[in-house]
């Protein structure tokens, strides 16, 4: 949610030369297979335990994550206030958004919970009507409509979540189920007012506000047994709704404070110990705390995949260390920001990639868009098994690859660039890529020595090698 439209937040937008338009049908152009990828799933994601940057399917090869999310996708039925900077506001339809995704190659999403009903924004009031208590009775909470009993459950909104992990399987999609939401009730004016769990919101006498300072940002901690309850309680039924399928993977919560992180931590336990009685086990991830929480808290949890943050992951992306599955989210990192290039620098550095998108037509995220389908293309080429992040076997710093025979390398600036094929010797084929237009050509060259090779084309390019 850092990517919400924040006075406070800078939002960072790609360059991208005004030809864009003009080329942006040859994106499409090496996506041609895209649709026949992946075959029918074998099972949930577990950590592929040859190379644990990534998840299996159980078909004994990895399956590389890569799509774009957006905060209306669960409980939203329009864009919102998105007026305020992504154009006027539309209805949203989450069968046109799988067909978008499905178009760029796409097979992951966050669905997002928003547990604020309401709060002030962008000159307006934004209301969130589906979530998962049931408002009755006469007395009203602060949105003027009647309060929640956070003991039932509105079963409405376990419908749409069912039919919409049921309909992202059907295009397969993985689709992160989003169990807590952090960032609104914590950081937006007049969230807090609007939460189920303030005590003047629900006729069951909870109040999540412990200090009593307003903020009650203590709903994502272990101060109020009460609350904990009703979360866990919460939690299961979300299970018995979902666990049926292969798609889900779970996130614990978005952008809770660092206060958050031992409740965090209690909640991976809570989500492992009750799907342990189910019939299927689904990975669980934790994503960075904010504003103020640290990759480390993440790198320690018990989390099978983590989403880390900092600027760094706009530039100069550490490589993926493979002790957890890395799912790098722009969403975490500067907010609505970034284009292909940080697509292209986190994948080749061994993380899965994914962007939150307000789904607008800006060219920086058309661009980012394929440029995910590219990599999601790739990583099925590849023998991703034996691929590692190897920064050392290329003069650009961005090299996955087998040194023995495949070889994905970026070269953000353009021009040669110098290449260590001294493992690999024999002849080895493949192509360039260019990451603006999407275009090959082919190539091949002669192994066993460091050759310095040059893209046919200007701008930023991505060369891909193996043994022929």
């Amino acid at each position: 949610m850092s990517g919400r439209r924040l006075p406070k937040r800078h939002v960072w937008v790609a360059v991208v030369p005004l030809a864009l338009a003009v080329v942006l049908g040859g994106c499409a152009a090496g996506l041609g297979r895209q649709q026949q990828i992946e075959r029918p799933k074998k099972g949930p994601l577990r950590v592929f335990r040859a190379n644990p940057r990534y998840f299996t399917d159980g078909t004994g090869r990895p399956v590389y994550l890569t799509g774009s999310h957006v905060w209306w996708n669960l409980v939203g039925g329009s864009t919102w206030n998105a007026e305020c900077s992504y154009g006027p506001a539309q209805p949203f339809s989450f069968e046109q958004y799988l067909n978008e995704l499905a178009t760029h190659g796409h097979n992951f999403i966050r669905l997002w919970t928003i547990e604020s009903s309401s709060w002030f924004e962008c000159g307006e009031w934004v209301r969130v009507a589906l979530h998962p208590w049931s408002r009755t009775g006469t007395a009203l909470a602060s949105d003027g409509l009647p309060k929640f009993d956070l003991e039932q459950f509105d079963d409405s909104y376990f419908a749409r979540l069912r039919s919409r992990v049921a309909a992202a399987q059907q295009r397969n999609i993985y689709v992160s189920v989003m169990l807590f939401e952090g960032f609104v009730p914590a950081r937006l004016s007049e969230a807090w007012r609007g939460h189920p769990f303030n005590g003047a919101n629900n006729v069951n006498g909870i109040d999540g506000d412990v200090d009593g300072d307003g903020a009650g940002i203590e709903v994502h901690s272990l101060a109020n047994p009460a609350v904990m309850r009703i979360q866990e309680r919460y939690v299961r039924k979300v299970i018995n709704t979902v666990n049926g399928f292969d798609n889900v993977l779970y996130e614990i919560a978005n952008e809770a404070s660092s206060r958050s992180v031992p409740w965090q931590y209690h909640m991976l336990d809570v989500v492992r110990s009750y799907e342990r009685r189910k019939p299927k086990r689904h990975p669980v991830g934790m994503t960075l705390a904010a504003p103020d929480g640290w990759n480390d808290q993440l790198y320690r949890s018990s989390a099978d995949w983590i989403s880390p943050g900092g600027k760094r992951f706009l530039t100069d992306p550490p490589a993926a260390a493979g002790g957890k599955v890395s799912i790098v989210d722009t969403d975490h990192v500067c907010g609505v920001c970034g284009g292909w290039d940080v697509v292209w620098r986190n994948f080749t550095r061994g993380h899965n990639v994914i962007f939150m998108d307000p789904q607008d037509s800006s060219p920086s995220r058309v661009v980012a868009r394929w440029a995910m389908g590219h990599t999601r293309r790739y990583a099925t080429r590849m023998n991703l098994a034996r691929a590692r992040p190897l920064p050392q076997l290329a003069s650009s710093g961005y090299c996955l690859a087998d040194p023995t025979r495949e070889f994905l390398i970026y070269q953000p600036a353009g021009g040669p660039v110098t290449v260590d094929l001294r493992r690999a010797r024999g002849r080895l084929v493949g192509e360039w890529l260019s990451p603006l237009t999407g275009k090959t050509t082919p190539t091949g060259v002669r192994g066993g020595a460091r050759l310095t090779l040059s893209p046919p084309f200007s701008g930023a390019a991505v060369l891909y090698l193996r043994k022929g």
